[in-house]
């Protein structure tokens, strides 16, 4: 799990997202296998039957627009939950032609081969939340979310991703989000190594982040500096978007930025590894504009990630930015977590 449930000592506001199970559909029977996990995890949330059904017919959909139109795409399914309310979240990425024009083809029955053209149309009629981005040339990117009624979770909310490196179980990345009064404080973990022995460390660090006061970046991180002294210790930093400022800390390869209608501007992390090597941590200060985003990733991810390059990408959610960073940028033989944050005052 990338973020958990804040302790009784503190007022924070958390937004957990578990790291979930991304899915290739490469292939037309991938499809049926796609969609079967969506209704399998829709009813274990309690969504119930008919709720469940929906969420694999759209699944299905998105699918195998990604086999039949891309030639093959990913299709990321997890948990997410705020304020005591579950939903299934779906992200569906691939790297194909693209859409000129994303509101024809929400319309039932527009079709750019002659088919139904029914995927795209069911996401308005049949999910909670939803955000999409396509732009010809670049692919697509849809996420989607199937709440309870009543459940209605903001997708302009910061949003995370995970991804292990393959051929291990799990992620040494990790990233938590929590709100204070006034305040979004993100956390980005990349634990030594790779596999279990590095999860554990990088979740170390989200519970210690979690459990923690409201309090600036320094010393959050001193706190989990501290809580990862039995581990093989991680990279860490820790941003807080408060009052139209921006404080950052960091230790290790941990690459943050605030980008938006300017020039992307760096947040540099210190040479250091929290729970192995004890060391001042200092804070970089910047100020925050209208419409500025923070992003944080590990060195998943190459250095030049950034989303400058995508049309209209302003429009789209952080879930739906993390999707395209996650796929253009996570080029490395490695665990990769990106973050996408909302820090600016809405324009």
């Amino acid at each position: 799990m990338t973020s958990g449930p804040g302790s009784a000592a503190t007022d924070a506001t958390t937004i957990a997202s578990e790291a979930g199970v991304w899915h290739t559909v490469d292939h037309a029977s991938a499809v049926g296998a796609v969609r079967r996990a969506a209704t399998t995890a829709a009813t274990r949330l309690g969504l119930g039957d008919a709720r469940a059904a929906e969420a694999g017919l759209v699944v299905s959909e998105l699918a195998t627009n990604q086999s039949r139109h891309a030639g093959s795409g990913s299709v990321l399914l997890r948990v997410r939950r705020w304020d005591g309310h579950a939903a299934l979240e779906v992200l569906a990425v691939d790297a194909g032609p693209g859409m000129r024009d994303l509101g024809a083809a929400m319309r039932d029955g527009v079709s750019s081969r002659g088919t139904l053209g029914i995927g795209l149309g069911t996401l308005p009629r049949l999910t909670t939340t939803w955000d999409a981005w396509s732009s010809p040339g670049q692919g697509t990117v849809v996420a989607a979310t199937f709440a309870s009624p009543g459940a209605r979770p903001d997708p302009a909310e910061p949003a995370g991703l995970v991804r292990a490196m393959t051929g291990q179980p799990v992620s040494g990345d990790a990233h938590a989000i929590r709100h204070d009064a006034g305040a979004t404080t993100v956390l980005v973990a990349d634990g030594l190594g790779h596999g279990p022995l590095a999860a554990a460390a990088s979740q170390a660090a989200v519970r210690a982040f979690l459990d923690g006061p409201d309090a600036g970046p320094s010393a959050l991180l001193g706190r989990v500096h501290a809580a990862l002294g039995g581990t093989r210790g991680a990279a860490v930093a820790v941003a807080r978007a408060e009052g139209g400022t921006l404080r950052y800390a960091g230790l290790g390869n941990i690459v943050g930025s605030v980008q938006g209608a300017g020039r992307p501007r760096s947040l540099l992390s210190q040479p250091g590894i929290a729970g192995t090597h004890t060391r001042t941590v200092r804070e970089t200060t910047l100020p925050l504009d209208a419409g500025d985003l923070l992003l944080m990733h590990s060195d998943g991810l190459t250095d030049r990630t950034g989303i400058g390059g995508y049309p209209r990408v302003a429009d789209a959610g952080p879930l739906v930015v993390a999707g395209l960073l996650m796929r253009d940028f996570a080029v490395r033989r490695d665990d990769a977590c990106v973050v996408v944050a909302p820090v600016g005052a809405r324009p």
